[in-house]
C-alpha cells in the first residue's frame, strides 16, 4: 500500500514542476541517528552511515568507502532501509501559500489579470475558527507583495495541489549527476555553465555555515528520487 507523505519545495520549483520541466530532485543523505554519527566522527562527505545491528546485529557505524563494504551491504538495501520516500510513494508538495478568507477578500484577488492559481472557495480549518475563502499559492501571484504569505512547512495537506507519484530512488554523489540529470532538475541546459547553475540552484538551499560540508565542492551523498504529476488520492 503506498504511502502519502508531504515534500518541500521552493517557489522556483514549484514553477518548474508545473511546467514540467522538473520530473526529479535531490535530497541530502542525513543520519537515521544523528546523535550516534557525531559522536563517531562521521562527516557527510566520508560515506554513507548505516546501521548494521538491523541486519546481523553489528554495532552502528559508517562505512568511508562503498567498495569495502560488506557484502550484504548494497544501495537496494540502504533504499529499503533508509529512503525518506520510496516508489510507489504518493507526495502532495508543500509550498508558499496564504488562505484569503472571502470577508478579507471583496473579489480584489479574482479581479486582476490571473494573479493566482485559483479562486473557488474553500472552507478551512485553521484551528481557530471555520472561513470561506481562497487557497492562494506565491508560485502564481504576479504581485506576491500584495500577501502576507505562510511557509511551505506549514502548509495542510488540504491546501495541497500538486500531487507526485515517486518512480524511482537511487543513491549517488552530488557531482555524479549529468546534463540530463540537470534538465530533469529543471536546469535549461541549452543556456553555458549548466553544472554552475545547478550547482547554484542546489547551495541556494542551504545554510551558509552548511557549504562546506553540504555544498557542491563537497560532493554529498544524495538521495535521487524521480517522480511524475498525478492526481490527488480519492480516499486522500
Amino acid at each position: 500500500m503506498s504511502r502519502v507523505l508531504p515534500i518541500l519545495f521552493n517557489t522556483e520549483m514549484v514553477r518548474a514542476i508545473l511546467d514540467g520541466r522538473k520530473t526529479v530532485t535531490r535530497r541530502l543523505i542525513i543520519p537515521h541517528n544523528r546523535k550516534r554519527a557525531r559522536e563517531q566522527g562521521y562527516f557527510q562527505r566520508n560515506g554513507l552511515w548505516i546501521d548494521p545491528s538491523t541486519d546481523n546485529g553489528d554495532a552502528e557505524g559508517h562505512i568511508k568507502d562503498y567498495s569495502l563494504s560488506p557484502l550484504w551491504m548494497s544501495y537496494g538495501w540502504y533504499i529499503k532501509n533508509y529512503a525518506p520516500y520510496k516508489p510507489g510513494d504518493i507526495l502532495y508538495v508543500r509550498e508558499t501559500w496564504a488562505f484569503i478568507p472571502c470577508i478579507g477578500c471583496n473579489g480584489d484577488y479574482a479581479r486582476e489579470s490571473q494573479p493566482c492559481y485559483d479562486f473557488q472557495a474553500v472552507e478551512y480549518d485553521d484551528g481557530d475558527s471555520i472561513s470561506d475563502g481562497c487557497f492562494l499559492y506565491r508560485a502564481d501571484c504576479k504581485t506576491p507583495e500584495r500577501i502576507t504569505w505562510s511557509p511551505s512547512i506549514h502548509m495542510p495537506k488540504e491546501a495541497a495541489r500538486i500531487w507526485l507519484k515517486v518512480t524511482n530512488v537511487r543513491v549517488e554523489r552530488l557531482q555524479d549527476i549529468d546534463t540530463h540529470g540537470c534538465q530533469r532538475e529543471g536546469i535549461d541546459v541549452t543556456r553555458n555553465a549548466v553544472f554552475k547553475r545547478f550547482s547554484t540552484l542546489w547551495e541556494a538551499t542551504l545554510k551558509k555555515k552548511d557549504l562546506d560540508i553540504y555544498g557542491w565542492k563537497a560532493n554529498p551523498w544524495v538521495w535521487v528520487i524521480e517522480f511524475e504529476r498525478c492526481e490527488k488520492p480519492e480516499d486522500k
